[in-house]
């Protein structure tokens, strides 16, 4: 039922000013307190993000506004619980703008997200065959809108730092979800 597309804005690929602009409408972005133990500050996870050679952040935009954020990180699947790190790129610090939500972003997000990191390994010659992601098993809105862009459940993981998480993944093959 979504009503608009979205775009991923590669926050390392823009200009000093143009990379400024799109921070700006991420510090305004907002979580809802229950959704506070699956995911950390928006600002502060682009920040790092964009220090760290094996992230790739990303703004997501729809209708021309920042409506949440993702990264796509190289090297470090192991992280969701995926049983190497090589294989798969880690989905990771992804959030839709609580005023966003119950309108289709995230589904088409993830799912963008999963073309993406294609993108990503055929410019980088890497060996990943797909995207790899853990979420907390008490967000059963994330795991349904994973699910509907293609991500399958994969498992259970105990790493996480709000509990129990389910291993979602979803093979370049089988891109797009429904």
């Amino acid at each position: 039922m979504a009503t608009s597309s979205v775009w991923l804005i590669p926050l390392k690929l823009l200009d000093e000013d143009a990379r400024a602009i799109q921070l700006a409408e991420v510090a305004g972005l907002r979580i809802l307190p229950e959704q506070q133990d699956f995911v950390g500050d928006p600002l502060r996870m682009m920040l790092v993000a964009l220090d760290e050679g094996s992230r790739f952040p990303y703004v997501i935009e729809s209708a021309g506004k920042a409506v949440g954020v993702l990264t796509l990180q190289a090297g470090a699947a192991t992280l969701a619980g995926w049983e190497d790190d090589d294989s798969a790129w880690l989905l990771r610090g992804f959030l839709i703008d609580s005023r966003c939500q119950g309108k289709g972003l995230g589904r088409q997000a993830a799912a963008a997200a999963l073309l993406e990191a294609r993108r990503l390994t055929l410019r980088h010659r890497g060996g990943q065959t797909g995207v790899v992601l853990s979420v907390n098993e008490r967000n059963p809105a994330a795991q349904a809108a994973y699910a509907r862009a293609g991500f399958v459940d994969s498992g259970r993981y105990l790493g996480g730092d709000a509990g129990p998480q389910r291993i979602m993944h979803a093979d370049f093959l089988n891109e797009g979800g429904t």
